[in-house]
């Protein structure tokens, strides 16, 4: 892949649309009563669930003085049919003007700025992810440390719209108060750029290759949460097996990075997932009656429709949407990468999104964070290792349109 100079980097326009992530408000603890968001009716489950203390916050990354941010770039406008369609209003992304400031103006080692800016959080937030985990009842609580790739995007809000933005430089304190999510689709071509060009020279083996159906479910039982069932086709039937049942994910940490001298952006998360294992034998019948009448069928969105009068049980369980994911994994003894092709159908907005996503998990840390006496520095160093790679590697992406 050729290198781009800093300064010549653009914003490009949009890919077909995936599944975005709203993030919370900027620099916050989000209270309780804020916790579920994006409720498209009372009868539908919050897409995104944040614990009760959970942190939120956004930096820019990549120079030596973050107040030159409105010196160096502005905002200028992608198109997404998906925006578009919904609120009327082209996404902005934070570029660099074309003449974006001399090479002393970037940081040389921008992991480090990172792990000090996430240091005291990720902390606090581990453990009270370690306090939940120990006051669990009702199914095992699975800690995740993600390291997501994408684009960052800026939206309106009350004193400004997203066209009175466009093309200008706003100070970072401003950039703060706009509404923002993370755009994870990516070109096909970056994914193969990864597969052959970047695994190869960072020491990853591969571990998996994984086809899988996820069938979201509502419970009017729990309007806070969504349950995901995890499917595979079993060979001999052709039909559904139902694997395993979880809760959907709680954010306890979300650091959203623009990465001005780079052309993709960076979300450090930390969520937790619950395996649900104490279900009632009506609970699970009734689930998984659900997943078995469900029909693979390619021609629709997600690969999965339910016959007329199925696609509910009863009146606590309805599907809500489908997954259709076919993934790559590859690791090493820190860290899992995984490469994923995703059909996504939302039975609340009749929209569905086909997305390609890059993540990297870091089991190697949350290993050293469960641990009774926290070896917190070790944590860090493992994690500013794990940037340092993944700004040598990761970050540059020819195209995203």
């Amino acid at each position: 892949m050729a290198y781009i100079p800093p300064h010549m980097r653009h914003a490009k326009g949009g890919a077909a649309s995936s599944t975005p992530s709203p993030a919370p408000p900027p620099e916050s603890v989000i209270p309780r009563f804020q916790r579920n968001l994006n409720i498209s009716s009372k009868n539908y489950a919050a897409r995104i669930v944040y614990a009760e203390n959970a942190i939120s916050k956004w930096f820019v990354v990549g120079l030596v003085d973050e107040s030159r941010v409105s010196n160096l770039a502005r905002l200028e406008p992608v198109a997404m049919d998906y925006f578009d369609r919904k609120s009327g209003e082209k996404p902005l992304v934070l570029v660099l003007k074309e003449n974006g400031g001399e090479a002393s103006e970037f940081s040389e080692n921008p992991w480090i700025f990172v792990v000090e800016k996430v240091k005291e959080d990720l902390v606090s937030s581990f453990q009270q992810v370690k306090d939940e985990m120990r006051g669990s009842e009702f199914g095992e609580i699975k800690p995740t440390l993600v390291l997501r790739f994408g684009r960052i995007f800026f939206h309106g809000n009350r004193s400004f719209t997203a066209e009175s933005m466009k093309g200008r430089s706003l100070p970072v304190h401003t950039l703060k108060q706009l509404h923002k999510s993370l755009y994870t689709n990516i070109p096909p071509s970056y994914a193969e750029y990864i597969t052959s060009d970047v695994i190869p020279k960072i020491d990853f083996e591969f571990e998996e290759e994984k086809e899988l159906y996820h069938v979201k479910l509502s419970d009017n039982t729990q309007p806070d949460s969504t349950i995901s069932c995890k499917c595979i086709v079993a060979k001999d039937t052709n039909q559904l097996e139902l694997c395993k049942i979880e809760l959907n994910q709680v954010r306890h940490l979300v650091a959203d990075m623009s990465c001005l001298d780079k052309n993709l952006d960076l979300r450090l998360m930390l969520y937790t997932k619950r395996i649900l294992v104490a279900l009632t034998d009506e609970e699970f019948e009734n689930i998984k009656s659900l997943i078995s009448s469900a029909r693979l069928d390619s021609e629709v969105k997600g690969g999965l429709r339910w016959p007329l009068g199925k696609q509910s049980s009863g009146d606590r369980y309805t599907v809500i949407g489908v997954w259709h994911t076919n993934a790559k994994t590859f690791r090493n003894s820190l860290m899992r990468l995984k490469l994923r092709h995703a059909d996504r159908f939302d039975f609340r907005t009749s929209r569905g999104e086909v997305a390609n996503e890059v993540s990297l998990k870091m089991p190697g840390v949350v290993s050293l964070l469960r641990e009774q006496k926290v070896n917190s520095d070790l944590a860090l160093e493992m994690i500013r290792d794990n940037l340092k790679l993944i700004w040598m590697h990761f970050l540059s992406c020819d195209s995203f349109t």
